[in-house]
C-alpha cells in the first residue's frame, strides 16, 4: 500500500510499485487532465508537481512515491483562476491542447525560480514539446503570468 496526498487528498494506492504515476492518476485516481504523450519523459505533456517540483508523470513509479504531494493540472486552481491558466487563455495558446496541461504545469514551476524571465530562460527552461508550434504564443504567455503574479 503506498500513501499519497494528491491535490490535497490523501489517497492510499494498492497497485504495483512499478506502475508510473500517469497511470495511478488517470486509471485509478480518475483524473485525467495529465497526459500521455511519449512514455519515455521526453515530451512533457505529463507534468506534474511532485513536492513542488515539476516531473513527468509517466517515468515515475509510484512506489518511489510513498508520503509524497502530487499536483495536477485539475488540483491548480479549482476555477481556472490561477495566473498562468489565465494567460493561456488570454494569449490563446492551445491549438488541439494536447500538451497545455504539461505546459502549464511547467511553466508555474518554472515562474517560482525564475519571476522575471527573459526569452532565453523560456526556451532553455521549458522543454515541453507542443506539435502544434505555438511557442510564441507560449513565450507571450509566460510573461504575461510572470507580470500578473508580481501585481
Amino acid at each position: 500500500m503506498i500513501t499519497i496526498e494528491v491535490n490535497g487528498t490523501p489517497r492510499k494506492i494498492d497497485i504495483e510499485p512499478d506502475t508510473p504515476l500517469l497511470w495511478v492518476l488517470r486509471d485509478v485516481v480518475g483524473l485525467t487532465g495529465t497526459k500521455f504523450g511519449c512514455g519515455i519523459a521526453q515530451c512533457g505533456a505529463c507534468t506534474v508537481h511532485i513536492d513542488g517540483r515539476p516531473m513527468r508523470s509517466c517515468s515515475v513509479p509510484i512506489g518511489a512515491l510513498d508520503g509524497a504531494k502530487i499536483t495536477t493540472i485539475e488540483g491548480l486552481s479549482a476555477d481556472n483562476s490561477h495566473p498562468v491558466q489565465r494567460a493561456w487563455v488570454a494569449e490563446d495558446v492551445p491549438q488541439c491542447g494536447y500538451c497545455q496541461s504539461g505546459q502549464i504545469m511547467a511553466t508555474v514551476a518554472f515562474l517560482k525560480n525564475f519571476p522575471n524571465p527573459t526569452d532565453a530562460d523560456i526556451d532553455a527552461n521549458i522543454t515541453n514539446i507542443c506539435r502544434c508550434g505555438t511557442y510564441e504564443r507560449l513565450r507571450r504567455a509566460i510573461h504575461r503570468a510572470a507580470d500578473m503574479m508580481k501585481a
